[in-house]
């Protein structure tokens, strides 16, 4: 077990009590949420890494199935923000992990290379208990192929692991936002890898 998972452990161990939720959460945890550490939000995912992965593979999504196989493009998940307030984790298909780890904030002409999968997991704790949300993807293709959407499929999974339906033009309205960096929305710069 790597320091940083082993010190992870530890770290849920003390903050999370033993439950019998009746919907199956076996974590429980006391603090306010803008009051997280990046340990208390590192040992929250621990409390619920396994169950996402479970839950969305037990669709027949085809990302779903591999993307914890890709590059992860942060050193854990982020804070709550965008998608809802939920805690996040980014992942990133090997045709686009280079390019995304650069973080191009700054350059109307960059684009991500046609084929780049992006897939973020999410999450919330509401009653105390983490709660699982929806695993958004975002998929480049070229602008002719998505001329309204600067050339971005976005699709998701439902916790449960169903296909969610989700409207093109609500994801982009925020997304296209981030004309600076191809429609991206990076992770928060605390978990940015290269920046510990």
């Amino acid at each position: 077990m790597s320091h940083r998972l082993f010190a992870t452990a530890a770290i849920a161990s003390a903050l999370f009590a033993t439950s019998a939720a009746a919907d199956g959460h076996s974590c429980t945890f006391e603090a306010e949420i803008p009051d997280f550490t990046q340990e208390q939000i590192d040992a929250l995912y621990e409390c619920v890494a396994d169950e996402l992965l479970e839950n969305y593979q037990s669709g027949d999504n085809e990302v779903a199935a591999v993307y914890r196989e890709w590059g992860q493009a942060q050193t854990g998940p982020a804070a709550p923000g965008f998608h809802g307030g939920r805690f996040l984790n980014t992942f990133v298909n090997e045709v686009g992990y280079e390019a995304y780890i650069q973080y191009e904030e700054d350059d109307e002409s960059f684009e991500m290379p046609v084929g780049t999968v992006i897939a973020k997991e999410s999450y919330t704790l509401r009653d105390n208990a983490p709660r699982r949300g929806p695993l958004f993807i975002m998929t480049r293709g070229t602008t002719e192929e998505f001329p309204d959407t600067d050339g971005w499929f976005y699709s998701a999974v439902q916790p449960n692991g169903n296909p969610m339906n989700i409207s093109q033009s609500f994801c982009h309205d925020c997304h296209g936002g981030f004309s600076f960096s191809d429609s991206l929305g990076y992770p928060a710069f605390e978990v940015r890898l290269g920046t510990e």
